[in-house]
């Protein structure tokens, strides 16, 4: 018994994988072409145990209404839409045209094109746009970390009592403890605003490069 998560190697890292709902061949071929055609942006994608996590909590909570602030190629958002059901609705928020291309075929690829609103411009002017009134059922913050106190702001009042807000790379490779540049120090200064907000349950889990789930009072 350990008191605290184990390291993952790689070996024990496949192996945490293949017995966690794997990814399946649409979830393997967008990881790869990611990979291929944006090599220099992968390691924005999610993890693919992270994206089980995604399908499995949103089919938990029963979530019908979602958002998502950063899609990049669509990993999380088609994880996000498979937990949905029939009628359930995930607006996503990104700027790049260029990485959204590949989510649409992938989307369409997987028949949950349907179940998602594609919004193209500044997330936070878009979340500005959504209703007033507390309906989303769930929502996963991952896109520029210096914006993360601003999509929080938007967000939290937007959330159904009992609803979650997923908040991903909030241990930023662990130099939230030794902040190292910007994104660093907003992502430590945003987990501690987190963590004071009267209106959340908040809980720290070292999935990945750590996801933070508040669940909304």
């Amino acid at each position: 018994m350990t008191t605290k998560s184990i390291p993952l190697t790689n070996e024990l890292h496949a192996y945490l994988v293949a017995h966690g709902s794997p990814p399946d061949e649409i979830i393997r071929d967008l990881a790869e072409e990611t990979r291929s055609v944006l090599p220099e942006h992968a390691t924005m994608q999610v993890a693919p145990e992270q994206a089980a996590f995604l399908t499995f909590l949103t089919r938990l909570l029963g979530v019908r209404q979602a958002v998502e602030v950063g899609t990049f190629t669509g990993l999380s958002s088609l994880a996000i839409a498979r937990g949905l059901p029939e009628g359930g609705r995930l607006t996503c928020f990104d700027i790049s045209e260029e990485f959204t291309g590949i989510a649409r075929r992938y989307w369409a690829r997987a028949g949950v094109q349907d179940l998602i609103d594609l919004r193209i411009g500044p997330a936070a002017d878009g979340l500005r746009e959504l209703p007033h009134e507390r309906h989303l059922d769930f929502a996963f913050i991952d896109a520029d970390k210096t914006g993360y106190p601003i999509y929080w702001a938007e967000l939290v009042p937007r959330m159904r009592p009992g609803g979650v807000i997923a908040v991903d790379n909030v241990l930023r490779g662990g130099r939230v403890i030794a902040p190292q540049d910007a994104g660093d120090r907003a992502i430590a200064a945003f987990n501690d605003e987190v963590l004071a907000d009267v209106r959340v349950d908040p809980v720290m889990l070292p999935i990945a490069d750590g996801l933070t789930l508040a669940r909304v009072r």
